[in-house]
């Protein structure tokens, strides 16, 4: 059993896949507690693997955004390969502070500060910005590096930032400044 948050149909609003539709199951809890963090993490409900497959096949779409809370927590390889058989191109959405199982197609790594990143793979790094040093953050393996807003209330400092450190690139919250979920 897995402790689910939610599960909905909604366009990625973040990061490198911005834009597409996706199945996001939303997994409860984190090791770490970050001020800025919009999951509910007190609540959810226990769900088996067939549940959760039951619930992600409801939707049209390819993808799936394994999110949280942190869902390094709760992802193995059976949940995963599990979703490969139903056809599913597997994402993850992590602060990278846990090995991750074999076999996820594409792995955001959402580090924190003073949390070490355990990973040793992933797409794309993306930071939510506010003022901290992230220079570090691009030596870790990935081929994408996005700086985030925090809740889009600081995305001048962080198009300043970007425009003096041209190896990052913007990523907004779409799904906030549309207003979907």
């Amino acid at each position: 059993m897995r402790k689910i948050n939610e599960i909905f149909y909604s366009l990625q609003g973040e990061g490198f896949h911005t834009g597409a539709p996706a199945v996001f199951v939303r997994f409860s809890g984190c090791n770490l507690r970050c001020g800025f963090c919009d999951t509910r993490h007190e609540t959810g409900v226990e769900m088996s693997d067939e549940e959760i497959l039951a619930a992600v096949q409801k939707y049209p779409c390819r993808t799936v955004i394994l999110t949280g809370g942190e869902p390094g927590l709760w992802v193995d390889e059976a949940l995963v390969d599990a979703l490969h058989r139903i056809g599913k191109y597997v994402c993850i959405e992590t602060n990278g502070t846990r090995e991750l199982p074999s076999g996820i197609d594409w792995v955001t790594c959402s580090p924190k500060e003073n949390a070490p990143v355990r990973l040793k793979r992933m797409d794309e790094v993306k930071v939510v910005y506010v003022g901290q040093d992230v220079s570090a953050y691009l030596s870790l393996p990935a081929s994408h590096y996005f700086l985030q807003p925090c809740s889009c209330q600081n995305t001048a400092e962080v198009v300043a930032y970007i425009l003096k450190h041209p190896q990052w690139r913007l990523s907004l919250q779409t799904h906030k400044l549309i207003h979907i979920q």
